[in-house]
């Protein structure tokens, strides 16, 4: 396996794992991109140009996916209200729907009721 692959490989099983730390409580907010890099013993510059040459697009657009990815998992599975389900992701109420429908195109409501798993 390339070192690039490797990296990547092993990006994407920190994010998995961080993204659940931060929904299951173990880790109290979302690492920033440097801190990542720092955690996987690389540069901020090599993570996001070695990502870039991988998959294509930049290291936080697969963050903010995976992070949209559970948060319409957890809307549409549970009952819990938009803004518990926001402040799971440690978002304020109002941030994480700006958020979601950029992400989206859709409010976190609008989701819920049209019950759609894919934008």
């Amino acid at each position: 396996m390339k070192r690039s692959e490797e990296i990547t490989r092993q990006y994407f099983d920190f994010l998995e794992k961080h993204i659940q730390d931060v929904i299951i409580g173990a880790v109290p907010e979302f690492m920033e991109l440097n801190e990542i890099a720092a955690q996987l013993a690389v540069s901020h510059k090599h993570l996001t140009d070695t990502i870039k040459k991988e998959k294509g697009q930049h290291p936080c657009y697969f963050y903010d996916e995976k992070i949209i990815d559970e948060a319409k998992a957890m809307i549409a599975g549970s009952d819990r209200s938009i803004a518990e389900i926001a402040r799971v992701f440690t978002y304020d109420p109002s941030n994480f729907s700006k958020f979601f429908k950029k992400m989206t195109g859709v409010t976190p409501g609008e989701f819920r009721r049209n019950g759609r798993l894919k934008p």
